[in-house]
């Protein structure tokens, strides 16, 4: 935190108890200035606004939860500690909803009041770095891609480092999680830029026109080939290559396939003639390739040749808020593109999004929001704006959406459940801590003392 000194205002009607607490903080890095009602408090804030806020929930001219009302509202930046002799579970929720960071019950002990005053500073500087970091690698998005989460952040770095080589990458993730933006984005960043990038879905091609659509045919090599036509491969010469659904392809093929990757050369369906290009592979699966290769619907061989630099692309519904982020993103867009005035997402829409289950992705995002954007008129999108099941309310009940796979849940511990659901809370917020411990009915200082014992070896 450096030598910065934080100021923080404390509201507290009893004179000797306020000169208590400055004598038990004359030595810390703060500097303390003293109100004794609500109305000087807000006076004060208005006029020069704390970094923390000390406040007795017990004033003389008003309740202190009304000041908490304001500052929910219009200083939501200010970090509260709330002090009170009616400290109660009730009391400490309602703080908490209206944005209080932590409180203290009456009588204060000194040693409780600077162990909450120091980890509201922790608090505060690990947020501005937080916002500065998220601000740095949000400006812009990546090659593509849209949000900032953990998992995307480790893709992006994977990219980065990968695009510069010529080595084949392999893309593994589920449908629709992007693996042709992550394929496109390498072509961007790599020196093959200026060439072609060619995309050759094997799904989609039946597999006795596979060979031609890869390497080109001559004429007359098949009824119906009236001319020479070059391949997927010739086509993608000094650039990318992208081929998704790549366990898809037939074995036969597969194996002029390593034999392509082995020499360089390709031969057109045909032809006699051995030609060499200078192409860079990358491909892409839904599937779990290796288990293909254990039941034999993949070549080991090839699948060793392509496997140089695996990257993996983690479904939606574990990227946190990049959901938000994706989907304000695809209103703008769809906005603009229909001709409507959506800005963005209703704060229950949102909610919705963030716990639905996504076995879609992006692309059922993008459906959804098209769909809601096409059909409807505002400025934000509701929730009954979202076609079904979006369009319900997110209840118990609603658990069983949450379920993606028949078979039983593994038993985990305790710890890493509670992990898990601090995580996700975080993530659900934005990395607010506040209302990530108010979401949990916790305290700040809770979250904050396992998120540190995390970080501590063996925590």
């Amino acid at each position: 935190m450096g030598d910065e000194r934080l100021n923080v205002l404390l509201v507290e009607d009893t004179a000797s108890l306020a000169a208590l607490y400055q004598a038990y903080l004359q030595d810390e890095p703060l500097s303390l200035t003293v109100v004794n009602n609500g109305q000087e408090a807000l006076e004060h804030i208005r006029r020069q606004p704390p970094d923390i806020l000390l406040l007795d929930l017990l004033l003389p001219d008003m309740p202190g939860m009304e000041i908490l009302q304001w500052l929910h509202r219009e200083q939501p930046n200010i970090t509260t500690i709330v002090i009170t002799a009616h400290g109660s579970v009730d009391v400490a929720v309602e703080a908490m909803r209206l944005g209080a960071h932590d409180f203290i019950n009456k009588p204060v002990e000194i040693e409780r009041l600077k162990v909450t005053l120091h980890n509201t500073m922790k608090f505060r500087h690990l947020n501005q770095l937080v916002d500065r970091y998220r601000h740095d690698i949000e400006k812009e998005p990546f090659q593509g891609f849209i949000g900032a989460s953990l998992p995307m952040q480790k893709v992006y770095r994977l990219i980065e480092n990968a695009a510069p080589s010529s080595a084949t990458v392999f893309v593994t993730g589920e449908s629709g999680t992007g693996k042709e933006v992550c394929a496109e984005a390498l072509h961007q960043l790599s020196n093959r830029s200026e060439g072609p990038f060619i995309a050759l879905n094997c799904a989609a091609i039946p597999k006795e026109l596979m060979e031609s659509e890869l390497f080109g045919h001559i004429k007359g090599a098949f009824t119906g080939a009236l001319q020479d036509r070059d391949g997927a491969v010739i086509r993608a010469n000094g650039g990318t290559l992208f081929m998704d659904e790549i366990c898809e392809m037939d074995l036969e093929l597969q194996s002029k396939l390593l034999r392509f990757l082995q020499s360089g050369q390709i031969q057109p369906v045909g032809s006699s003639q051995q030609i060499k290009v200078d192409v860079r592979i990358v491909c892409a699966t839904n599937r779990e390739p290796l288990l293909e290769v254990e039941q034999g619907r993949f070549r080991e061989d090839l699948y060793y040749r392509l496997h140089v630099i695996p990257i993996h692309l983690p479904p939606l519904r574990e990227r946190g808020a990049d959901v938000i982020s994706i989907a304000t993103a695809l209103v703008r867009q769809a906005s603009r593109e229909e001709g409507k005035s959506f800005v963005g997402l209703s704060e229950a829409t949102k909610d919705r999004l963030q716990a639905y289950h996504w076995p879609g992705n992006v692309r059922q995002l993008q459906n959804v929001i098209r769909n809601a954007v096409v059909l409807h008129q505002g400025e934000w999108i509701e929730q009954d704006m979202l076609p079904a099941p979006l369009d319900r309310p997110l209840t118990a009940d609603a658990a069983s959406e949450l379920v993606t796979d028949a078979l039983p849940a593994p038993i985990v511990p305790l710890a890493v459940l509670e992990r898990q659901a601090i995580e996700r809370a975080i993530g659900h917020c934005q990395g607010n801590v506040s209302r990530a411990a108010a979401l949990l009915e916790v305290s700040p200082s809770t979250i904050y003392r396992k998120l540190q014992s995390w970080d501590t070896p063996n925590g």
